[in-house]
């Protein structure tokens, strides 16, 4: 389904249903976004977590976004896109069959970046957009996350000296979402420190922020192997107990 188009370009979002699916009810839902330092990537990099949270009962989504290496673009770029496609949601909800309180949204390094900006920094909208419809969702998954665009953490050299407009370290403010967050120890591209500095930040706000860290990970590492299955178990049974599903994790 297109959501944006921004001259001449395109923008996708990749639907998964539940196999059951009944148009004459209302699901919540997750929407994704992948990683790739905002240069690479594309929409099937989740899409193994997407067929599980469909097969779960919710709607699952993987969202495009434009990157560097395909249309020239900056990470400011990226996130006007992610709340394009948060508020495309939220807007069309009824005809998507989606509950518009209940939009989780979650993302693997830039992805993660890309969610956590719109669960926490207002403004970076694009243009002509419909600012009555909110693009925050209402709980973060966060895979590795980018939090920290100052020069100690990543990205710091693409933000043209705009670092504290776009970083989610930077940026935490009462009401933020509940957020569930994973993150491998020995990860060489963001450091681990900004996960715990965000943990620590969040709760200080009296936000929810559960964080797991995994000895010996290292970045992207909740694709591969048992780490795959226990981060997803572990993304079921927060967004169940946040309601967003029932019954117990498949996996």
């Amino acid at each position: 389904m297109q959501y944006k188009l921004v001259d001449t370009v395109k923008l996708y979002l990749h639907i998964y249903k539940p196999q059951n699916f009944n148009k004459s009810k209302t699901y919540n839902c997750m929407v994704f976004f992948h990683g790739g330092g905002w240069n690479t990537g594309n929409y099937k990099a989740f899409k193994r977590q997407s067929r599980y949270l469909a097969s779960r009962g919710m709607i699952a989504i993987s969202a495009d976004y434009r990157i560097k290496t395909v249309h020239g673009t900056t990470p400011f770029d990226a996130v006007e896109d992610a709340k394009s496609a948060i508020r495309y949601i939220r807007k069309h909800a009824k005809e998507l069959c989606i509950n518009p309180n209940k939009i989780a949204a979650g993302g693997g390094s830039a992805g993660g970046h890309l969610a956590a900006v719109c669960g926490n920094i207002e403004g970076l909208e694009g243009p002509k957009e419909d600012l009555s419809i909110s693009s925050k969702p209402n709980a973060l998954v966060l895979f590795n996350p980018v939090y920290d665009n100052s020069k100690n953490g990543f990205g710091y050299n693409r933000m043209n000296g705009r670092y504290l407009e776009i970083s989610p370290l930077h940026n935490i403010t009462k009401g933020a979402p509940p957020t569930i967050v994973f993150f491998g120890i020995e990860d060489k591209t963001t450091p681990v420190e900004s996960s715990k500095t965000y943990e620590r930040n969040m709760k200080a706000i009296g936000s929810r922020c559960d964080l797991f860290l995994y000895e010996g990970a290292t970045h992207s590492f909740f694709n591969k192997g048992n780490y795959f299955i226990d981060t997803l178990r572990k993304t079921d049974l927060f967004l169940k107990s946040l309601g967003y599903l029932d019954g117990e994790p498949t996996i």
